[in-house]
């Protein structure tokens, strides 16, 4: 690992293409450039969930923290780590104070690996909308986490309202295990579905997806029934137009699956780490139409997936504006011990 302080842009790249070459085959075979928004105290959470990523994506990880954006004098501090404590990738882990914490894409930009696929993901609150951060614009996939924010629903809507074909979410990705058991419960039926229940908190955006997947796949309104007893989505009822009834149901991690006229059956249904949650996002790099639909559906907003991929950067200063001196202070300012004396 190299350590730098208080260093600049072309000092990282040098350093980095230096260990590049210090550890040979470890930095070849790129796939893709991960870049990491995240706060300070998550750090090294988002370390541990890149590093699984890594396992199955060789990449370029690209970790920005921005800290004290309202500091007087802006500074770089980096880590450079290839082939180590983070796996089988080349990571930077860059840490910026000032406004140079506004403007990471200087630093950040001359890091990305050529002619490989950009993914940005925000370890913490994203923009309200992505084309205020440079590393969403120019990135060919952007994650999100919905659980993160403090009304995970609203940020469902906000992203729904600021989507572009690329965007992804978290929420989305943790409910793929209850799509594939939903949708295997129908290999052996062709009956149609007339009625779902998803029983969920109000604040879960699991939920929310999951009714948004069922209302665009099955043109259908699921309804959402709010429980208090459990913290994450507990069950998805299904009732067929010939009388059969479905019910998938989370014990722990398991799965119990009741079926009209069958065995009661128990799956696999066990909460993945976010390492292998943010690998599943990686495995694609193009627009995810079937989330787009769902995100759609459970918000009230169509056409998603018919928007424009590309985003234009559109600047945003986040800090407050500094107050001048009022007429008063600056008179007396001005005035001097001989104002003071007066």
């Amino acid at each position: 690992m190299i350590g730098l302080w208080d260093t600049t842009g072309n000092e990282v790249v040098k350093a980095l293409a230096a260990e590049r070459r210090s550890a040979g085959g470890v930095a070849s075979g790129m796939a893709l450039t991960l870049i990491v928004v995240v706060d300070e105290k998550r750090v090294r959470e988002a370390e541990a969930a890149a590093t699984i990523a890594a396992a199955a994506h060789p990449c370029r990880l690209l970790v920005v923290v921005r800290s004290d954006v309202e500091r007087e004098q802006s500074r770089l501090d980096a880590e450079i780590v290839v082939g180590g404590r983070l796996g089988p990738c080349e990571a930077v882990v860059m840490r910026m104070y000032g406004r140079l914490a506004l403007h990471a894409e200087s630093v950040v930009m001359p890091l990305l690996v050529p002619d490989v696929p950009v993914v940005t993901w925000w370890h913490s609150d994203p923009p309200a909308q992505i084309a205020n951060d440079f590393l969403g614009v120019v990135a060919d996939r952007r994650i999100t986490d919905a659980a993160q924010a403090v009304n995970p629903i609203d940020a469902l809507r906000q992203r729904a309202q600021d989507y572009a074909p690329g965007d992804t979410d978290l929420a989305w990705t943790r409910i793929t295990p209850w799509r594939t058991l939903v949708a295997g419960a129908f290999d052996t039926t062709a009956a149609r579905v007339t009625d779902a229940v998803v029983v969920a908190p109000r604040t879960d955006p699991t939920a929310a997806l999951m009714i948004g997947w069922l209302g665009a796949r099955l043109g259908i309104t699921p309804r959402w029934e709010e429980t208090t007893e459990h913290a994450r989505m507990r069950s998805v009822e299904l009732s067929c137009a010939n009388g059969d009834r479905l019910v998938l149901t989370r014990e722990n991690n398991t799965a119990s699956f009741e079926r009209t006229g069958q065995a009661d059956r128990h799956l696999p249904l066990t909460r993945r780490p976010l390492g292998d949650e943010l690998a599943e996002e990686l495995r694609r790099l193009d627009a995810d139409q079937v989330y787009a639909e769902a995100l759609g559906s459970a918000t009230g907003l169509g056409g998603l997936d018919l928007r424009p991929a590309q985003r234009v950067h559109i600047w945003k200063d986040p800090t407050p504006p500094r107050r001048s001196a009022t007429p008063a202070a600056a008179a007396s300012t001005s005035a001097g011990p001989a104002g003071a004396a007066r």
